[in-house]
């Protein structure tokens, strides 16, 4: 047997059991798509978290957990007569197929950056009203930001140096502190605040970081460094000054330094 169709006999597997589960199962038959939705939102998670631990077996587990619920949907839709697993998939190929006159076309391009406006362009002319029409309303705030400063670079709105971008950075904390001295109203406070998060995204997006990751990775940091204090403190922390608590996550900061 070919790898090509174990793949596809794993796969009807799963529509199988699916449709097994769905009839027998009271839990499963319980479920709605919104009853799903918090449910695949948590899932997502743990496959990020499975990324950036570089966790191939749970990177596995959890794509196994999302496809289940990818299978979930389209079998709640099938019952409602809209569409099937099979509508979605052929849906995704013609999609792939149509924006890749670079592959499946005579369009020639010149790199991934090309591509990627060549992209949004096509989605624009398939009916989408705005570049920003595809970005979630409900990502999170700093991926958003992120995504809609890398869907507008698309048609050129976008600085052309690193440097402009970190001047935009300064320009956005001197209103911020300026705001603050002046005891500005707090939302006119929250306001510049968010400006200045914003430009950071974007300058985090001109030097390659992806500033989601970044900040995750030190959340994760600070919870090792903050637990190491907890586990090593020799009285309860509210009793101890911050220089003892200081000198425990500098002990922290050289054990992950060896």
């Amino acid at each position: 047997m070919s790898d090509f169709q174990q793949k596809l006999d794993a796969f009807g597997r799963l529509l199988t059991i699916m449709d097994e589960l769905r009839e027998q199962c009271p839990w499963d038959r319980k479920q709605t798509l919104e009853s799903l939705r918090n449910l695949t939102i948590e899932e997502t998670y743990e496959l990020a978290d499975a990324i950036l631990d570089q966790d191939l077996k749970g990177i596995q587990e959890e794509i196994g957990d999302i496809m289940l619920h990818m299978v979930f949907y389209a079998k709640i839709a099938d019952e409602k007569g809209a569409f099937d697993i099979g509508d979605a998939l052929h849906a995704i190929c013609d999609k792939l197929v149509s924006r890749h006159p670079h592959i499946y076309g005579d369009v020639v391009v010149a790199d991934d950056e090309e591509v990627k406006r060549n992209w949004e362009q096509l989605k624009l002319k398939e009916g989408k009203k705005s570049l920003l029409a595809g970005v979630p309303s409900s990502l999170p705030a700093m991926v958003k930001a992120y995504r809609m400063q890398e869907k507008t670079k698309q048609v050129g709105f976008e600085w052309e140096t690193t440097e402009q971008v970190w001047a935009k950075v300064e320009e956005e904390l001197g209103e911020l502190r300026d705001n603050i001295r002046d005891q500005a109203p707090q939302d006119k406070v929250e306001e510049e605040f968010g400006d200045v998060l914003f430009s950071l995204v974007n300058y985090a997006r001109f030097i390659g970081v992806d500033p989601e990751t970044a900040l995750e990775r030190v959340n994760r940091k600070f919870k090792s460094r903050f637990e190491y204090i907890e586990t090593h403190a020799p009285r309860p922390l509210q009793d101890m000054s911050l220089d003892e608590m200081d000198g425990l996550w500098n002990e922290a900061k050289t054990l992950e330094r060896r």
